[in-house]
């Protein structure tokens, strides 16, 4: 007997040789809530059923504390009845998402099928990430990619929400940084909600983000990114920003993409980087990346700020370190864990409860791999991110035209799956790995349709490498596997409105 399709992969699953429940307008389901709300969204959605509830329920959803690992869950069906059992309410919520894709068409009826399962999270930390200072992004349309995310168990958002590009976040103690930097985007453009113009989240808009993603049990990282990628900063303080410094590359890459040079007092839309850096020496730059953090700090319940520190290209590396000691200690010192790229790494002073996103290619490049390692000497965790992996705005190798392919790329959805996170940073296995994390950024994505169709399916990709046991560990965890599971996921994404890439390497299921 086949198993049912599940993806990420369970830590076990066994069919039942009973016959299946069967799903009805008269089916019943009580228990939790919140689980019960979200499982008749989607039974909704997929089978256009609507669950009643009261007594005598025969799907039955509830939580029994300490019953296993944190996010933990259970299912137990067969034709009488369906109890989905967490550990905690998380863990519930991603046994309803599990019981969803468990639905199957039955002639002209739908069923779930006799099965057992036992799951639990690889790793605590399971992030995607969405850029929204290259092209910004309505809060619509962040809620739906938080909806999306949460189906897969991912249970972290990362928000970029500063570039070159423009400033997202709205902030009382600088109220000139939205004023006067966050009008344009990659391309051009003034007008929010067309795909090109700039906008920003207003502190109501993100509340609303934050409250919205704790719905769905995912926490929000806010990024701001410093010390370089930092010219729209220069618009609103410009006594804050050093003249851009352009290297050759940086014009090679104007030449590629288009653009002007940046220039100071002038907001960029072009895709270079490298060029901006806040001024390492002025007292006056650590005022406001406390202000900016101690606000942020305040308005983000969720344990991580993400200070970025990449391609910080036109700072000495002397100066970097004294900006990276300081920075993480601000945010230290607010009660927070500082995240940062893995160039952070090389600053020897780095508060050492910084965990480091590593962002380098799956076979380590030019010291990549030991600034990453030195958050992990430090006593700290690693975010893997491997960019010819999981940087879902890589070009698919069938669909020219959209995304990039600076990584190695295309992308093929093969690989995004067939990578081990332990192999990736030489001498750093599980106990050094805090999670897995899918960055989209937004240089070439402009609308909600370009969000969904790079993201999936390689973003369930990332989700298995984060959630489900290690590869050579499960017979599901294999690339063979994963793309007959994830192929039966069509049906379910496109009644969640989840315009997904139909790529030829899955065999899609129609029904």
């Amino acid at each position: 007997m086949s198993l049912p399709a599940v993806v990420p992969a369970p830590t076990s699953i066994e069919a039942g040789s009973g016959a299946p429940f069967r799903l009805a307008s008269t089916t019943v389901v009580k228990g939790d809530t919140d689980a019960a709300t979200a499982l008749s969204a989607i039974v909704e959605a997929r089978t256009r059923l609507s669950l009643a509830t009261g007594d005598g329920a025969v799907i039955e959803l509830r939580v029994d504390a300490g019953s296993g690992a944190p996010e933990s869950y259970r299912i137990a069906a067969d034709e009488a009845s369906v109890v989905v059992t967490g550990a905690d309410a998380a863990g519930l919520f991603y046994g309803v998402q599990t019981l969803g894709q468990l639905i199957a068409r039955d002639g002209d009826g739908w069923v779930l099928p006799a099965v057992t399962i036992e799951d639990a999270p690889r790793f605590a930390y399971r992030g995607l990430m969405l850029d929204v200072a290259r092209h910004f992004h309505s809060v619509d349309t962040v809620r739906a990619y938080i909806d999306r995310g949460a189906s897969l168990k991912f249970n972290a958002l990362h928000l970029h929400l500063t570039d070159d590009q423009g400033w997202r976040i709205q902030l009382d103690s600088r109220p000139e940084l939205t004023e006067k930097a966050s009008g344009t985007s990659v391309g051009g453009g003034s007008v929010v909600g067309q795909g090109r113009g700039g906008g920003f989240y207003t502190k109501a808009d993100y509340r609303e983000i934050v409250e919205y993603a704790a719905s769905r049990h995912m926490i929000v990282v806010p990024e701001i990114d410093m010390p370089g990628h930092t010219h729209a900063v220069g618009l609103a303080y410009p006594e804050l920003t050093e003249a851009p410094t352009v290297s050759e590359h940086m014009r090679e890459t104007i030449r590629d993409y288009g653009g002007e040079e940046p220039r100071t007092g002038t907001p960029y839309d072009g895709m270079a980087v490298g060029f901006s850096s806040l001024k390492i020496h002025d007292e006056a730059t650590y005022d406001f990346v406390a202000d900016v953090f101690g606000e942020l700090a305040a308005m983000t319940p969720g344990p991580y700020l993400h200070f970025g520190g990449d391609e910080s290209l036109s700072t000495t590396d002397d100066d970097f370190a004294v900006f990276v000691a300081r920075a993480s200690a601000i945010i230290a010192d607010l009660g927070k864990t500082p995240v940062a790229w893995h160039e952070a790494g090389a600053a020897p002073d780095i508060a050492d409860i910084t965990i480091g996103q590593y962002w380098g290619f799956l076979t380590p490049q030019e010291g990549a791999a030991e600034k990453a390692i030195a958050f992990v000497d430090n006593g700290a965790q690693l975010i893997l991110s491997p960019a010819d992996a999981i940087y879902l705005d890589m070009q698919y190798p069938d669909l020219p035209g959209h995304g990039l392919t600076w990584a190695n790329g295309p992308t093929s959805v093969e690989r995004a799956y067939s990578w081990e996170p332990s192999d990736v940073v030489p001498g750093v296995d599980d106990s050094g790995i805090l999670g897995i994390e899918a960055p989209l950024w937004t240089e070439t994505i402009r609308t909600a349709a370009d969000i969904d169709t790079m993201a999936f399916p390689r973003a369930a990709a990332a989700a298995e490498a984060a959630w489900s046991p290690a590869t050579g560990t499960s017979e599901l965890r294999t690339w063979a596997s994963f793309r007959e599971r994830v192929g039966a996921l069509g049906p379910l994404w496109t009644s969640m409105g989840i315009g997904f890439h139909p790529s030829d390497e899955i065999p899609w299921a129609t029904e």
